[in-house]
């Protein structure tokens, strides 16, 4: 007899859930839920089962945008805090496992269709060899996988790599993350390659400018203005934006020798649709000096979450972890 699951993908906005009648069955009653709308993770979770009346599960695998350390979980970029086992009980699971968001989403790459990738530049990838990902949502998650001989599903890296310090390329950038550090201290990728770094740099733009522009409050916004109404100030906050998610990109090509390629996960990136793959985020991936043709080989994709990867990259990780986990 199978045992249900439950499944969930946790960010810093969204809970995206689901549930799976088995191992290897399909993700059914897939359900998107605004985390501010609960005070706690266990009342999200208990609406979505009580709208879908699911057979009551006994097993789960929650990815969360936040490192997973150990028992006790505080989201970085929601308020959250929460008890691992706590949650398993108060939810009576038998079994639940808890993983970054982005280590779930690298256990699904490698079982993505065509249908659900679009190629931004490169070649073809090297079977075997290691991959990246990265991705710009609430915050900018990192992880990758590398392919021990014999592997076919590779084994995921968990990481913080979306706080590594961000560097400028060109006297506009140095002046963006001097205002920036001004704010924050330390000025991480995240700071400025993410939905709240959009917002931050359109308005360190118009601090830098001096000029009016509009009060912006989230991403959406920007990348309206910018896509729809085609205003100058914003589609140069999204050119920042696409040149430090480049920039970073290709660092993370470099750190793992990616010949695998890299994948772009997040919210924010297949909303920009074409108007991405014409801007100047490949050259900055590229740009590398001396391993400028190293990285030119290396192909990078753009990841449609309307799949739900990240949830079926959970419930393989409820796989991996073995029963009595």
């Amino acid at each position: 007899m199978q045992t249900s699951r439950l499944l969930a993908d946790i960010g810093g906005t969204n809970i995206r859930l689901a549930w799976q009648a088995g191992p290897d069955g399909p993700l059914q009653d897939i359900r998107v839920q605004p985390c501010g709308d609960y005070p706690t993770l266990t009342d999200a979770v208990r609406d979505y089962l009580a709208q879908v009346a699911v057979p009551e599960p006994r097993e789960g695998a929650f990815g969360i945008a936040n490192p997973v350390t150990g028992d006790a979980i505080h989201m970085t970029n929601h308020s959250w805090n929460f008890s691992q086992r706590a949650v398993r009980e108060a939810l009576g699971l038998q079994r639940l496992v808890f993983l970054n968001d982005f280590t779930a989403l690298a256990l699904a790459l490698p079982r993505l269709s065509a249908q659900h990738l679009r190629q931004v530049g490169g070649g073809a990838a090297v079977p075997g060899a290691a991959v990246g990902l990265i991705g710009p949502g609430t915050g900018l998650g990192v992880s990758g996988l590398v392919f021990p001989p014999g592997s076919a599903d590779g084994v995921p890296l968990a990481g913080e790599g979306g706080h590594v310090t961000l560097a400028a390329q060109t006297a506009q950038e140095a002046d963006v993350i001097a205002l920036l550090r001004e704010r924050y201290g330390h000025v991480s990728a995240e700071r400025a390659v993410s939905g709240a770094g959009l917002v931050d740099l359109y308005h360190a733009l118009r601090q830098l400018g001096q000029c009016g522009g509009r009060e912006v409050t989230e991403a959406a916004q920007v990348t309206a203005l910018a896509l729809g109404q085609h205003d100058a100030l914003a589609l140069q906050a999204l050119e920042l934006f696409c040149g430090f998610l480049g920039s970073v990109a290709g660092d993370l090509a470099l750190t793992l020798g990616a010949k695998g390629g890299i994948y772009l996960g997040g919210g924010i990136v297949p909303r920009l649709g074409a108007w991405f793959d014409g801007s100047g985020f490949r050259a900055r991936f590229e740009g590398k000096g001396r391993f400028q043709g190293y990285l030119a080989s290396i192909p990078c994709w753009v990841v449609d979450p309307a799949g739900a990867p990240a949830l079926y990259g959970a419930a393989r990780a409820l796989d991996l972890a073995g029963p009595g986990r």
